[in-house]
């Protein structure tokens, strides 16, 4: 016999399990079929990647200098490097540091960014024009300059560059943010939710933040791949992650040596990875973009 309770159960279920189809079938109307690959390849790359450990064949410190330099084979699927490091393993472990370092900027330039779009958006005035003569300001500097600036005053290391990386991509989020920010606090609901005795600050957060999130993460998602690109960057010119951590960036650096040697398999291989990621992000992050401005 079905008891009351049962047939709640059962009915929570089945609603529980509509909603989260129709929360796949919606990500995957807004990526599309190109983004919906981008995010299963970035996907795959990232359980490695966060599974390094158990997934890497190898130590990515274990020197074996019987196979310096030597090209794919069974015991090396991709090679060895200079010193005998397994490139796959080095792979899988560098690939750690490329999402989680900007991963890092990214997720401090948005936090930080948002903030000052909204405090502008909603005061106005001279605060509004304090905070986007700052924006411009930053704007006008490229990203991988605050992170050699960074690296000159504190020394090289990942903190240092994400802390500079991260100031420089504020104002890519903040001017987006401050826009569309601008846009809802004309709107009508803001006006009745002030008429009904909210303050400003919960009107901002509860009101105008919510509906601004969907460009929020757009911007936040497409500014990622250029945050790739700069860390990448940095740590090519040695003024990042120090050896011998494993690092796309410094894989690069490292295999041109190698070339020179007759094994461009490292050089390439990282070089590709972070092409891959770039693509998997940039792909996603107009996507995003596109659905966001479809729902203004």
């Amino acid at each position: 016999m079905t008891t009351p309770s049962t047939t709640s159960l059962a009915v929570a279920r089945v609603a529980r399990e509509r909603r989260g189809a129709g929360l796949a079938k919606a990500a995957g109307d807004r990526l599309g079929v190109v983004g919906c690959i981008a995010a299963a390849v970035l996907l795959v790359i990232a359980l490695a990647a966060a599974f390094a450990p158990v997934v890497a064949p190898y130590d990515p410190d274990y020197p074996d200098l019987l196979a310096s330099l030597s090209g794919p084979s069974p015991a090396h699927l991709l090679g060895a490097d200079a010193l005998g490091r397994d490139i796959l393993s080095r792979l899988i472990w560098g690939a750690r540091i490329t999402l989680a370092g900007p991963g890092l900027v990214i997720l401090i330039a948005t936090v930080v960014g948002t903030l000052l779009a909204l405090l502008a958006a909603w005061r106005g005035g001279r605060i509004d024009t304090a905070i986007s003569w700052l924006l411009d300001v930053l704007f006008a500097v490229p990203g991988i300059v605050f992170g050699l600036i960074a690296v000159a005053i504190w020394g090289p290391s990942l903190i240092t560059v994400v802390c500079g990386l991260a100031i420089a991509y504020v104002p890519y989020v903040a001017r987006v943010v401050r826009g569309a920010a601008l846009r809802e606090r004309n709107m009508p609901y803001v006006s009745a939710a002030w008429l009904q005795g909210q303050s400003g600050a919960g009107i901002t957060f509860t009101q105008i933040l919510p509906n601004v999130q969907p460009i929020v993460v757009a911007q936040a998602v497409s500014s990622l791949g250029f945050a790739v690109i700069d860390l990448a960057a940095v740590s090519f010119l040695g003024l990042g992650v120090q050896p011998p951590t494993a690092d796309l960036g410094l894989m690069v650096k490292s295999g041109f040596d190698s070339v020179l040697r007759g094994q461009p398999t490292e050089a390439i291989a990282a070089g590709t990875l972070i092409v891959l990621i770039v693509w998997c992000v940039t792909v996603i992050g107009d996507r995003l973009t596109s659905s966001a401005r479809s729902m203004r």
